[in-house]
């Protein structure tokens, strides 16, 4: 059986999750009691209000305000006004950081992942800790992981967008 993750794992620095969540699955219980499981390939870490990428950049704000939140919980907003993208809350509270989730095994973005799970706005602020209806799973494969620059993330400059916060599994 696979292991459920808690608040433990969640409550580190935003770079260790997101290396170690690439691999986990995510997992999603459907209204007629069926799980949809995809293994997560990408992640990417944001983090700080001197990182430019992150939403926190400009501070804290109501959209902002989960950010700060406890380690595990979910961060859903929408892009380009038509794609739910979700991330996952790490490290202190008070401290602004997270994990976009970025792609899944046969799922190559995070708006098509999030489709494929059927996550919106309902999720938003709910915790992958102890949840019944989403969580995620470590069934204990093991990836070779490779660190990568962010992407689609230009407008945060030079100095942020070469960093290597950006996971991607291999295969052993």
């Amino acid at each position: 059986m696979n292991k459920k993750l808690d608040y433990d794992f969640f409550h580190r620095d935003k770079l260790t999750v997101a290396r170690e969540l690439a691999g986990k699955i995510v997992a999603r219980r459907n209204p007629d009691g069926g799980v949809i499981r995809v293994r997560i390939t990408e992640t990417e870490a944001y983090g700080g209000e001197e990182d430019k990428a992150c939403h926190a950049s400009k501070g804290r704000t109501p959209r902002t305000e989960l950010l700060y939140g406890k380690a595990g919980t979910i961060y859903v907003y929408l892009c380009y006004g038509m794609h739910w993208l979700m991330n996952i809350i790490t490290g202190e509270e008070g401290a602004p950081e997270g994990v976009l989730i970025r792609a899944g095994e046969n799922y190559s973005g995070p708006a098509k992942l999030t489709k494929a799970i059927g996550v919106d706005k309902h999720f938003n602020g709910q915790s992958v800790c102890g949840n019944k209806e989403i969580w995620i799973e470590d069934d204990g494969k093991q990836f070779d992981i490779v660190a990568d620059v962010r992407v689609g993330i230009d407008y945060a400059g030079e100095e942020w967008k070469n960093k290597l916060w950006r996971f991607i599994i291999r295969e052993k």
